[in-house]
């Protein structure tokens, strides 16, 4: 399993391929990164398999047998993924039989909430810092910044699951209202296309979940079993629980990009009442969250290592890592 040296030590390695064609190859005991142009091979950038952690590969790539063997040789994770972050191949040999962290998610009370109200919690901070970045002083932003205070201070006194959703519920309600009332926020509306922001969003936390499936792969967990979010069918409960923490950085991504007219309604076309993002803007749109999320790549890594350690060591809550937004 991954150490503090390794994360110290060693990089993730993230490969964006959404745009240009790339191969990776193996030669003198080096990862080559490699690029066609105008017919020719050229050499991007060389990295030493000792020095890596993992490979993150978006988009389409050449990957050789030496490369799968040098990856299986080192303990270095070989993830690769869709344009929109969906993995289609990965490979890590250090989770490929952690059943003691499978049979510790197993056994874990689900009426125990001390989990899921730290992570109810670190969400809940990190969109009171959203709010407090936008500057604003109007009813709207008042009212949430007041209702995010009161559900801090109210949260550890939450028994039942039901208050708890309802709490996390009720605030999401009125961060939207305030974050996006530039916008003209209109409520939210997963998955059901009602309007461009809405879509947005929706493209913005699939990529974040894929993004979290990734690294939750790296150690082993079973991601069917959450610790907030219950079982469901076919649904990777604890995905979606340990994004809860980073959504805010998808929220920011959006207001940014239609402030600086990155996204724009025009990018959508109408079908059957239902708003889809034109085929050629993808790549685009797919950029701004790509590079949102990289930038906090060595702080989801850690969040994600922490938590593992935490658990598997049946350790306190207040142990627990929490994503400080920024």
């Amino acid at each position: 399993m991954f150490t503090h040296k390794d994360i110290e030590m060693r990089s993730i390695f993230v490969i964006n391929c959404i745009d240009h064609e790339r191969s990776m190859r193996v030669k003198n005991g080096e990862l080559m990164l490699e690029e066609t142009e105008s017919g020719k091979q050229l050499t991007l950038t060389k990295f030493p398999f000792q020095k890596l952690l993992a490979l993150f590969v978006v988009g389409h790539i050449t990957v050789t047998t030496p490369l799968i063997y040098k990856c299986k040789k080192y303990g270095v994770a070989l993830i690769v993924v869709k344009p929109n972050l969906r993995p289609v191949f990965y490979w890590a040999n250090s989770a490929e039989a952690n059943y003691v962290l499978r049979k510790r998610q197993y056994e874990y009370r689900s009426d125990d909430l001390t989990i899921a109200r730290m992570l109810v919690y670190n969400k809940i901070s990190n969109q009171k810092k959203a709010l407090e970045k936008t500057r604003r002083k109007d009813d709207k932003t008042t009212e949430a910044l007041n209702l995010c205070n009161a559900s801090l201070d109210t949260l550890s006194d939450i028994l039942e699951y039901n208050h708890l959703m309802g709490l996390e519920g009720q605030v999401s309600k009125a961060f939207f209202c305030a974050y996006y009332q530039s916008l003209h926020w209109k409520g939210r509306h997963p998955r059901m296309k009602t309007d461009v922001l809405n879509v947005c969003l929706d493209i913005g936390y699939t990529l974040l979940f894929n993004y979290v499936e990734c690294f939750l792969r790296m150690f082993g967990f079973d991601l069917y079993v959450g610790i907030y979010h219950r079982a469901w069918f076919k649904r990777k409960s604890l995905v979606c629980d340990l994004m809860e923490p980073f959504r805010c950085i998808i929220d920011h991504a959006v207001l940014l990009a239609f402030n600086r007219k990155q996204f724009s309604e025009k990018d959508f076309v109408l079908i059957k009442q239902e708003y889809h993002l034109k085929h050629e803007k993808c790549a685009d749109y797919y950029s701004v969250f790509f590079n949102a999320l990289v930038t906090y790549k060595t702080e989801l890594f850690k969040y994600i290592q922490q938590y593992y350690r935490c658990f598997m060591g049946c350790k306190s809550v207040v142990q627990y890592p929490i994503f400080h937004f920024k």
